[in-house]
């Protein structure tokens, strides 16, 4: 119950803050659109010094409400930028391996949550640094500079995320997904894959990659762990909690065998 009430307390914070920005933006769209009349109707009737018009009508002239609309459109982003991250990246692989090395090793809140996310996120820019470098080289640049327009920038820049989902998702898992999503049609080429299709699809297979690669790490701590119950209950400690004795060796183990360098180098070996 405890964990729910703060679920949706989070939820109902998320909400508000939402919703203060909105608030926010139409407050500066409001103010950005209120200009002096000769300005904004080009009237030359005489007014008074400091007689001001407020304009939130979308006519012709007037690029007001297209600024606020951007306003509203990089806020929108910057919200789904989260989920955005999480879902078309390696992101979700590498942070699921790292929970399950924490969880084998024993160690309840070591390392914190903040240095693992931090050290996923990290993993992630440099796993995926090949695939930011062309979206900008082919899509960012040449709009920046006016070569192409928005619509083709987007699909010029989706086209590297979705190969690299394209390498890593499962021919079954996109069959699913399209099964479920009533296209019966054959694809033979994958570029006609639907987006919509191709993330659900991805986030199973990493899901699936990062659930076998914490079983093969849990294995060896799992015999250390029946090693040292037996031996307790050899010596008649059976009161003494398996546990408290088998952390220090996991540890060790896990020093001994250069941990880290081994899990983070075998995660990002199965992204090539």
């Amino acid at each position: 119950m405890r964990t729910r009430r703060t679920l949706l307390l989070k939820i109902a914070g998320v909400i508000c803050l939402l919703a203060v920005l909105c608030m926010v933006t139409f407050f500066c769209s409001t103010l950005i659109s209120a200009a002096p009349a000769d300005e904004i109707g080009g009237s030359t009737e005489a007014e008074a010094p400091g007689d001001f018009r407020l304009n939130i009508n979308s006519t012709q002239g007037d690029t007001s409400l297209s600024a606020s609309l951007q306003m509203m459109l990089v806020l929108t982003v910057l919200s789904l930028a989260p989920s955005l991250l999480i879902m078309v990246t390696s992101f979700t692989r590498i942070i699921v391996v790292l929970h399950f090395v924490r969880s084998a090793l024993g160690t309840q809140t070591t390392p914190p949550n903040q240095v693992l996310v931090g050290l996923a996120l990290f993993l992630t820019f440099f796993i995926m640094s090949p695939v930011i470098a062309k979206v900008n080289t082919e899509a960012v640049q040449p709009f920046q500079n006016g070569e192409i327009t928005q619509e083709k920038a987007i699909e010029t820049g989706l086209a590297p995320i979705r190969e690299f989902m394209l390498k890593q998702a499962d021919r079954k898992d996109v069959d699913l997904f399209m099964r479920i999503s009533g296209n019966e049609t054959v694809i033979e080429n994958e570029t006609d894959i639907p987006t919509s299709v191709l993330i659900p699809a991805f986030m199973i297979s990493e899901l699936r990659i990062a659930f076998i690669i914490g079983f093969l790490i849990y294995l060896p701590f799992i015999v250390l762990d029946m090693v040292i119950a037996s031996t307790l209950m050899s010596m008649g400690m059976m009161m003494l909690p398996p546990t408290t004795i088998s952390m220090p060796f996991k540890i060790l183990l896990f020093i001994l065998a250069d941990g880290w360098n081994l899990i983070i180098g075998s995660v990002i070996e199965t992204f090539k």
